[in-house]
């Protein structure tokens, strides 16, 4: 008979070739990445040469890179707001029950199914002063209506945000309203009773009880949005200037177009720290709404 012990090293060998090719896939890149973030290699200068800390300290001298922060940083805070004020309200409307819903929570999801490089590329068409979708709505109410959306840092910020909360929008509400439909209507009958209205059933009830799912949802989504990096490239390439430019697509840009190789691990490291950082707060806080 198999002892116990001969049984754990029978399984760490058939796990073996598994860890092997994760560890090559996932621990070694983050590995390499570390180690040349302190190197100075830029393939078109043929340099190779160990740099220290000189690669971190020029990110923070970089105005190409603090206005990339400054977006990103813009772009993740606005675009996380209006999905949980929208997310939410969406999920509700998905909850209620009419004719047709099962089609319209189908339907729903079409953007969010779409790739982020074609609806980038849409949207780049769509928010075109001459002949984009948004203008031709506004001029049938304003006729010399005149506006370069992707050209003016506001309006193509805005865009850019307003674009990504259109693809992603409905998926936040979907599993929202998940959440939604696991609380009993027993609830809002018995609070119906105590003479509750809808604006108090949803304050003291659905909110409450489905605020754990909303912050658990938080984490994911804010990270999707802080690599967030095809729908920006394919939309505006960062322009104009940097104004658009997200981290992921700067560390991008920086890695294969400039080819400055140790620059671009020392950004990547840096968001690797800020996820970190932030998914840490998001578990501590969930503990703290368990106990």
């Amino acid at each position: 008979m198999i002892s116990k012990k001969s049984l754990q090293w029978i399984a760490w060998v058939l796990i073996l070739p598994v860890l092997i090719i994760r560890g090559f896939t996932t621990i070694y890149p983050i590995l390499k990445t570390v180690f040349n973030s302190f190197y100075d290699i830029r393939i078109l200068s043929g340099i190779n040469e160990f740099a220290g800390l000189s690669n971190y300290i020029n990110v923070f001298k970089d105005q190409k890179v603090l206005t990339t922060l400054e977006f990103t940083g813009i772009f993740v805070v606005i675009s996380m707001f209006f999905h949980i004020i929208l997310g939410v309200g969406l999920a509700l409307i998905l909850n209620m029950k009419f004719k047709g819903r099962r089609f319209l929570r189908t339907i729903v999801l079409i953007p969010w199914a779409m790739p982020a490089v074609v609806i980038g590329m849409a949207g780049k068409w769509a928010f075109n002063n001459d002949y984009g979708l948004i203008n031709d709505f506004v001029r049938r109410f304003v006729p010399d209506f005149q506006l370069n959306w992707l050209i003016n840092t506001g309006t193509a910020r805005a865009a850019v945000i307003s674009l990504d909360l259109w693809k992603d929008l409905p998926f936040f509400a979907i599993l929202i309203l998940s959440g939604l439909q696991f609380i009993s209507s027993d609830i809002y009958e018995a609070a119906k009773v105590d003479g509750a209205n809808g604006v108090k059933s949803f304050l003291y009830i659905t909110l409450p009880l489905i605020m754990r799912n909303v912050l658990t949802l938080c984490i994911p989504f804010t990270l999707w949005r802080l690599t967030g990096f095809d729908l920006v490239y394919s939309m505006t390439s960062g322009g104009p200037g940097e104004d658009t430019s997200l981290i992921a697509y700067r560390i991008t840009m920086e890695a294969f177009t400039n080819l400055n190789v140790g620059y671009a691990a020392a950004l990547a490291v840096l968001l690797f720290l800020v996820m970190a950082v932030f998914s840490w707060f998001n578990m501590r806080f969930m503990s703290k709404l368990e106990d």
